[in-house]
């Protein structure tokens, strides 16, 4: 039986120390904070990055450099490991896709990079089912078709309290910012099929949770009803500085979704960098029975 070895990135919201317990491994996402390079989870914490923000510092973020990946294969690889699956983000949202798969050809059939058009709490789901299939002994080209396969069934939902960080990422103009500030207006944002798009435009932040909840409801009726209750998994997720926001939005979700299992995961801090502080998202993930 092949030995097959599970990684991520800090996108799916998988700590390093949960990596360490789970016996998967994640590579830290880079976040650029005035021009120095920070990895989260080893010299940036969700503080310092929000810290950071207060005090208007330049941040972006960035891939990571192919260097980066290419190591961590190698040690895997003589960690015991026949082979390994590679879950990064969406690729329709990062180019880290893209990079992996150009340096994968070159590993003979041992690195299987996966597009499960996912981000946050829906890869985070991805990359548990993915260590679930390997310890029930499935290979890895077995286990990246089906993430492929049923990429699908996921969706997300994210709104902003500032646009000053997407309009600094150059995803929304000076001027559309200006005017939804004046209005008050708060985007809600969408991951359909692994890209990023509108969904609607509502005036403050408590409207904008409710659009979300009313969506995800939409969701399991329409697109997820052929799902049981207990297949679906509802990630609340945020930016918030305040856990009893994150506790709010958290319960606010169980509430309206008692059919479901609910729980909270803080967004990364590469996803921080261009949605900003308080930001409130959720992912729906029907798992495969």
């Amino acid at each position: 039986m092949m030995k097959t070895a599970i990684m991520t990135d800090t996108n799916s919201g998988v700590t390093i120390e949960e990596a360490r317990q789970r016996g998967l491994y994640v590579l830290p996402m880079p976040v650029i904070i005035d021009g120095n390079d920070y990895l989260e989870g080893i010299d940036v914490t969700h503080a310092d990055l929000y810290t950071a923000m207060r005090a208007g510092k330049d941040i972006h973020s960035s891939q990571p450099a192919p260097g980066d990946f290419i190591d961590m294969w190698k040690r895997i690889l003589t960690e015991g490991y026949d082979e390994l699956v590679y879950i990064p983000m969406s690729a329709g949202l990062s180019g880290s896709y893209e990079t992996a798969c150009s340096f994968a050809n070159a590993w003979s059939g041992q690195v299987f990079v996966v597009n499960n058009r996912r981000i946050s709490v829906t890869l985070y789901e991805s990359v548990l089912e993915a260590h679930r299939m390997a310890q029930q002994g499935m290979n890895a080209a077995s286990i990246k078709a089906s993430l492929e396969a049923h990429a699908a069934d996921s969706s997300i939902y994210i709104t902003v309290n500032t646009l000053e960080y997407l309009k600094r990422s150059g995803r929304v103009t000076p001027a559309g910012a200006a005017i939804a500030e004046i209005l008050s207006l708060k985007p809600v944002l969408t991951i359909q099929g692994g890209k990023l798009d509108a969904y609607a435009k509502v005036r403050g932040m408590k409207n904008s949770q409710k659009r979300m909840i009313a969506a995800t409801a939409d969701d399991l009726a329409r697109r997820f009803a052929n799902f049981r209750p207990g297949q679906i998994r509802i990630g609340a997720a945020g930016t918030f500085e305040n856990p009893d926001d994150a506790q709010r939005w958290t319960q606010q979700l169980a509430e309206a979704f008692p059919q479901c299992q609910v729980y909270y995961q803080p967004l990364s801090c590469s996803i921080a960098c261009p949605v900003g502080i308080d930001a409130a998202g959720l992912g729906i993930t029907c798992l495969q029975p």
